[in-house]
């Protein structure tokens, strides 16, 4: 009576040969899967697949037909499987790659991961903040400087943070 709702393939599984044992293994002890985005292989899917069978009639040259049928039945219900869990993994890869060429494009752009990124604005913001805010060289007050300055409170802050750390 066990089920387990996944949003899609990927979620169960990023390897696609992992993925179709972990599927068989939890279908073999009966429990049941439900895939949101992928619904064409929920349990219940591939068991009517599998458990669709065509009667032999007695004939044994339509018999022999009727068992490769049968047969065709649950190779196809296990490629859709197996498909998803492949597409799965190929879009994860994909993604990856794609993550790999963003990095290398922002990084010879000249940016860099894990870096704070320094604007000729914020350098501009912070040199005001020096000369105008009292916990600097300035007579101002936090208000009154991010008020003249013309940014945010937050950003205000987070420069003057940088500042005095900067001042240990």
């Amino acid at each position: 009576g066990d089920v387990i709702i996944f949003d899609s393939v990927s979620r169960m599984s990023r390897n696609a040969a992992e993925g179709v044992e972990m599927y068989m293994d939890l279908f073999n002890k009966g429990i049941e899967l439900i895939f949101l985005k992928e619904s064409y292989i929920n349990t219940e899917v591939y068991k009517s697949a599998t458990q669709q069978t065509i009667n032999t009639t007695g004939n044994d040259i339509a018999d022999i037909y009727i068992e490769a049928t049968n047969k065709v039945i649950k190779l196809l219900a296990e490629k859709q499987i197996i498909k998803a869990f492949e597409q799965a993994e190929k879009e994860v890869k994909d993604l990856q790659e794609r993550t790999k060429e963003g990095i290398e494009t922002a990084r010879l752009n000249g940016k860099q991961k894990g870096k704070k990124l320094t604007t000729k604005k914020s350098i501009e913001a912070k040199e005001k903040i020096k000369k105008l805010n009292k916990a600097f060289d300035g007579s101002l007050n936090n208000k009154d400087t991010w008020t003249l300055i013309g940014i945010s409170e937050m950003t205000f802050y987070k420069y003057k943070n940088e500042l005095l750390a900067e001042k240990k």
